[in-house]
C-alpha cells in the first residue's frame, strides 16, 4: 500500500514551474467533436509547443478518459483537469486514476479538483451542496489516506484546487500545490497569490476574444459569460472584488472588459503578462468565438506565435 500523503505531498517550485509552463490552453470545445478529431487536434497543439492543455468536467466526456486519450496522442504536452468535480467519483478513485495516468504518461497529468456549483451538484448529480469547503477538505484527506497497489509514477502528481474565495484559497495552500482560479480579473490574481504564497502554483484561466471591434468583441464575450454570471460562485467573487451587483447581473462593459481580454494579439498578450506580473505562475487562455462549437485552430496558432 502506498500512503499518498507521505510520498506525494511536497515538491519544489522548480518542478512545479517546469511542469505546467508559463502559459497553456483552456478549452471545452473538443468535447463536442469526435475522438479522432480530438486526437488529431491535440497532437497539433503538442507539436506547436503548448506545454499544458486544460479540460473541463460538466455533463460531457469523463475528464480522466479524455485525458488518457489526449496523453496517448501527444508526447510532451501536459493535460490538466479544470476541473474534475469531487462529486463525480470517490476520493480513492480520483487518487488512483491520477497516479495511473502519471505513471503511464511520463508524469504529464495534472489534477485540478473543484467543488463545482450547486446547479450541477444538487440539480444534476443529486448531492448535498450545503458544505462544499468541508467536503473538499474531507475529500483531500481521503485521497491522501487512500490505498494504491499499482506501479507508482516517478514524480509527485500535481494537485490544484479551483479556488476563488479566501477559504478555498487557504485550503489550496494547505492541502494542494496551488490554485486554479477561473473567470477572474487581474485584481483577483494579486489577491490569490498573496493568499497562497510564493511557492505555490497559481494557474489562472483567461478568456480572450481576438476581435478589435468593441461591440463585436463584447457581444461574443457576453454570450459566453452569461452562463457563468448566473452562477453564485462567480458572481459573488466579482462583487467581492468591488464590482457593482447590478453591473455583474447586466454584464456591463466594465465587467466584460475585466474578465475577458479582447482586441489585437498585443492586447491579449498584455493581459496575460498582467496576470503574470500580478503573481500568476501559469496563465491558460480560453479562446471565445462567435461560433462556440468551432475549434479555434487559427487563434491558437496566433497565440502560440505570440506567447510560446
Amino acid at each position: 500500500m502506498v500512503a499518498v500523503s507521505h510520498r506525494y505531498r511536497t515538491s519544489t517550485t522548480f518542478y512545479m514551474m517546469k511542469n505546467l509552463g508559463e502559459v497553456g490552453i483552456w478549452q471545452g470545445v473538443l468535447d463536442g467533436h469526435p475522438a479522432n478529431k480530438v486526437r488529431e487536434t491535440v497532437a497539433e497543439l503538442d507539436e506547436a509547443g503548448w506545454p499544458t492543455l486544460w479540460i473541463p468536467e460538466t455533463v460531457s466526456r469523463d475528464p480522466f478518459v479524455s485525458a488518457a486519450m489526449m496523453l496517448e496522442a501527444t508526447s510532451t504536452m501536459n493535460v490538466a483537469t479544470g476541473i474534475a468535480s469531487i462529486w463525480a467519483r470517490d476520493a480513492m478513485t480520483t487518487s488512483n486514476a491520477t497516479l495511473t495516468l502519471n505513471e503511464a504518461y511520463d508524469d504529464r497529468f495534472i489534477l485540478g479538483l473543484g467543488v463545482s456549483h450547486h446547479t450541477l451538484t444538487e440539480w444534476v448529480r443529486k448531492h448535498d451542496y450545503s458544505k462544499p469547503l468541508s467536503k473538499m477538505r474531507e475529500y483531500l484527506e481521503r485521497m491522501d489516506a487512500s490505498m494504491f497497489k499499482g506501479v507508482e509514477p516517478t514524480e509527485k502528481p500535481t494537485r490544484l484546487l479551483a479556488a476563488l474565495g479566501p477559504k478555498m484559497l487557504a485550503l489550496s495552500a494547505e492541502m494542494a500545490d496551488g490554485a486554479h482560479p477561473y473567470f477572474v480579473p487581474v485584481e483577483h490574481t494579486a489577491i490569490a497569490k498573496e493568499a497562497i504564497g510564493p511557492d505555490k502554483i497559481l494557474a489562472v484561466e483567461q478568456m480572450v476574444v481576438l476581435e478589435e471591434d468593441a461591440d463585436t468583441a463584447r457581444a461574443i464575450a457576453r454570450k459566453h459569460m452569461s452562463v457563468y454570471l448566473g452562477l453564485p460562485n462567480y458572481a459573488n467573487n466579482l462583487i467581492r472584488l468591488g464590482f457593482d451587483e447590478a453591473d455583474v447581473a447586466d454584464a456591463s462593459d466594465d465587467v466584460v472588459d475585466a474578465v475577458v481580454a479582447w482586441g489585437s494579439l498585443d492586447d491579449i498578450v498584455a493581459r496575460v503578462r498582467a496576470h503574470q506580473d500580478a503573481g500568476a505562475t501559469h496563465v491558460c487562455v480560453q479562446v471565445l468565438q462567435e461560433d462556440p462549437a468551432a475549434i479555434p485552430l487559427k487563434p491558437w496558432s496566433l497565440l502560440a506565435e505570440a506567447l510560446l
